[in-house]
């Protein structure tokens, strides 16, 4: 579990394409202090440490499935594979929670359920709104100050209009996270809040 508070921005060091694809990426963590197993939640996506080390910099690999790359934004479009993991992108890094640790944001798995698109970015003062599309299958789970996960980052939702949403992101997020480098037409990974899916799904058991 995690809590959408991103505390590394990682850059995909290596992409290799073997049974699944494998990633390197660098970080700054102490990864003498990561274990073997361990989960890390990468722009959003929940995966699973299976080697690290320190040269020429700290680094750690992950496998990711071919399910993954389909549903999330590691896999782009067309046989560039435009608009997803290249070597050079940074990505948002969060460890996973630890008994005791601070709920800064909120409960996310890791667990990404669609890809939204930036539509629209507008300067607000220092921060910036930004307009999503989500896919329509999900956008019934998104409420208006409710919470979602956007590229691992748990963010409060303003407002809503239809599949669209918005977002403010202050100054301090783009600072500690990928998002100073967004564009519109980025694909986004996006996690909807729990809580939300389970009363979505009371209500659909009750009707």
């Amino acid at each position: 579990m995690f809590t959408g508070i991103v505390t590394d921005i990682g850059e995909v060091l290596e992409l290799e394409q073997r049974g699944d694809l494998r990633a390197r990426i660098g970080t700054s963590y102490d990864v003498d202090g990561i274990e073997l197993g361990a989960s890390i939640a990468c722009d959003g996506c929940c995966l699973t440490v299976i080697a690290t080390g320190s040269e020429p910099q700290n680094w750690f690999d992950v496998e990711i499935s071919a399910e993954s790359v389909a549903k999330t934004n590691i896999g782009g479009r067309g046989n560039d594979n435009s608009g997803g993991w290249q070597v050079g992108k940074n990505i948002n890094l969060e460890r996973a929670l630890k008994v005791g640790d601070e709920l800064g944001g909120h409960i996310v798995s890791g667990h990404v359920d669609g890809v939204a698109e930036i539509v629209a970015m507008v300067d607000e003062g220092d921060s910036t709104r930004f307009t999503f599309r989500a896919p329509e299958s999900l956008a019934k789970y998104i409420a208006p100050k409710g919470s979602v996960a956007l590229n691992g980052t748990s963010l409060t939702v303003n407002e809503v209009d239809g599949a669209e949403f918005g977002v403010n992101i202050i100054p301090h997020t783009k600072q500690v996270t990928n998002w100073g480098q967004a564009k519109a037409g980025d694909r986004i990974n996006l996690e909807i809040d729990t809580l939300a899916r389970y009363v979505a799904r009371l209500q659909e058991w009750n009707a």
